[in-house]
């Protein structure tokens, strides 16, 4: 690790090198920012996904289009709250499939924009669904 002078962690090459390529992206392609917030961490649990189109994105009809379409189908409680027109948060509440469901959103807009979204993970604690699926780690 390094520091900078004012003793703050400096940033490797590689990191200073992606968020440049996500302003970059934010800035000139059709791509949305979504980032992962828990608001609550104790039950009733609560997140939020914040979502931040591009400036080259004009038209936001399809963030509330695809929300609507997610709602139908979605087993969690879930509230769309317009900022303004390139800013939208999307609260997902408390349920058994909060996660799954939340991924199954994100996947959606994934799709919508052929996988050119930034995703951060603010402080969701979701590591996402094994791959590597041994059955003998399960079973005997």
């Amino acid at each position: 690790m390094q520091f900078n002078p004012d003793g703050s962690l400096k940033l490797s090459s590689k990191t200073l090198q992606q968020r440049k390529d996500d302003e970059d992206r934010m800035r000139y392609k059709k791509c949305v920012l979504i980032r992962k917030e828990v608001v609550n961490f104790s039950a009733p649990k609560k997140c939020v996904l914040h979502l931040k189109l591009s400036d080259a994105l004009i038209d936001s009809r399809f963030v509330e289009t695809i929300y609507n379409y997610f709602k139908e189908n979605a087993a969690v409680p879930s509230r769309f709250i317009k900022v303004n027109e390139k800013e939208f948060d999307i609260e997902i509440g408390t349920d058994f499939r909060r996660c799954s469901d939340c991924t199954n959103l994100v996947n959606k807009y994934r799709e919508f924009l052929d996988g050119d979204i930034i995703e951060q993970k603010g402080s969701c604690t979701f590591s996402g669904f094994r791959n590597n699926f041994s059955y003998e780690d399960h079973f005997e």
